[in-house]
């Protein structure tokens, strides 16, 4: 039976246990959840304490790369306290070093050994959740690589080398110098980060999200009472600023704003020495899209009071 990314996903959620795990049960059990939960209970790998259970959206990203690729992992903790921590941070490198030796995947990465322990990277993660004492959970991690050319990264808000807040790395394709294109692909990171585009082109683009800018526009043009035919053009010019904001091609470089990216691209060519690509970029905000908990200071600290 194949088991799908959402049932390990919610599986995950309910136990506490780690990707891995979640997956071997399922298959045991035919997708059955209370049967998989059962089984992990019966392992001793589902969490008896509520540790899981809280919101882990502090931590790390952290970088790594060699001569044609790189990665990007996101490692996450409940408080800002414990990314300051060696440990973490260490634990944060060296994950990143080893999801380099993979093909990027999350699940590739989860499975990998990682050197000190000779573990796998989730039961390293599991184990230094009991020694740091917080929820921790390796999130999502990526890798680009080209056949020639450069992978170049950015950190942002860094805290060590590698290491920081927000990750960037961006793939140029080119048969010319490699760190004369490196070089230029940072400048790229920096402004990736900067302005965290959509998408690589104009084709990228999410056509869900195409169509609902169109029809928002259409409907502000057609409230000016103008002919169809000029609502045309001015959706048109509308939609062309939509793509110049964010589509990562078409925006003004944040190093020349008198220039898109492409063309600050095309300028970079002189230094590469031959025609360069920029093939693909990623972009990894910490904590993005993680619903974070209230939390109410004064009652907890009225409730600590009271136990």
């Amino acid at each position: 039976m194949s088991i799908t990314a959402a049932q390990v996903k919610e599986l995950r959620e309910k136990s506490g246990a780690g990707m891995m795990d979640c997956k071997t049960a399922l298959k045991e059990n035919d997708g059955d959840m209370e049967a998989a939960m059962d089984w992990l209970r019966k392992k001793g790998i589902a969490k008896a304490d509520k540790k899981a259970g809280r919101t882990a959206a502090e931590g790390l990203v952290g970088v790594a790369g060699d001569a044609n690729s790189a990665v990007v992992v996101e490692v996450n903790s409940e408080t800002d306290f414990v990314a300051r921590n060696d440990a973490f941070q260490s634990l944060v490198s060296n994950i990143a070093t080893v999801a380099l030796g993979t093909d990027g995947s999350i699940e590739a990465v989860a499975a990998a050994t990682y050197p000190e322990t000779g573990k796998s990277v989730e039961d390293t993660v599991k184990d230094a959740i009991g020694t740091i004492g917080e929820n921790m959970s390796l999130r999502r991690s990526a890798k680009l690589s080209v056949e020639n050319g450069a992978v170049a990264s950015y950190i942002h808000n860094a805290v060590t080398d590698g290491l920081g807040k927000l990750g960037v790395l961006v793939a140029i394709e080119t048969t010319g110098n490699a760190e004369a294109a490196r070089a230029f692909g940072r400048q790229v990171a920096m402004h990736v980060a900067a302005t965290n585009p959509l998408a690589l082109t104009e084709a990228d683009v999410d056509p869900v999200a195409a169509a609902r800018e169109k029809d928002i526009f259409s409907d502000q043009a057609r409230q000016s009472g103008k002919p169809e035919n000029i609502i045309e053009k001015m959706v048109e010019g509308r939609m062309r600023k939509f793509y110049e904001e964010v589509v990562l091609l078409k925006q003004a470089f944040v190093m020349n704003p008198d220039l898109s990216v492409e063309k600050a691209l095309a300028e970079a060519e002189k230094e590469i020495g031959a025609p360069a690509k920029i093939v693909s970029f990623v972009r990894f905000a910490l904590g993005e899209g993680i619903e974070r908990e209230e939390s109410d200071f004064a009652a907890e600290v009225a409730a600590a009071a009271k136990s």
